[in-house]
């Protein structure tokens, strides 16, 4: 049987949300060099959903500003990458736990074909990075 819990609501005055511009890539000479990054870093976990009106890729990305993440769209792949920086980066430190990960991170998903890249948004609201491609409507 579950045990009941009070829960303390805090009130927070100030609401922010970013905006990024994902900008397609044409780069494909970078491409080979990305594969060899790729297996060597940190991977996001994503919720990839539609609506009736758009695709959307949401993932949590805790101490990350926006303008830090690399979005980028060619044909139908989107990839997404940053880094997560350690802000205690102390080398003294001694952990009992540490299940953080700091370091690059990267996420590649595959997109459908019924969407407009050109008009997609990005905002980061409270650490989730939403992502919203409108569909191409007939």
């Amino acid at each position: 049987m579950p045990r009941k819990t009070k829960s303390k609501t805090e009130k927070v005055s100030v609401k922010t949300e970013e905006k990024k511009e994902i900008i397609p890539e044409q780069k494909p000479e970078e491409k080979i060099e990305e594969t060899a990054i790729f297996n060597s870093e940190g991977e996001l976990v994503v919720d990839v959903f539609e609506t009736n009106d758009h695709f959307v890729v949401l993932t949590a990305i805790a101490g990350v500003n926006i303008k830090d993440l690399d979005i980028s769209v060619e044909k139908d792949m989107m990839v997404i990458k940053g880094q997560r920086q350690d802000p205690h980066n102390d080398h003294e430190k001694k952990y009992f736990y540490q299940e953080c990960y700091w370091g690059p991170f990267s996420r590649k998903v595959v997109l459908p074909e019924n969407i407009k890249t050109e008009e997609a948004e990005a905002q980061m609201d409270k650490g989730m990075l939403v992502i919203k491609i409108p569909k191409i409507t007939s």
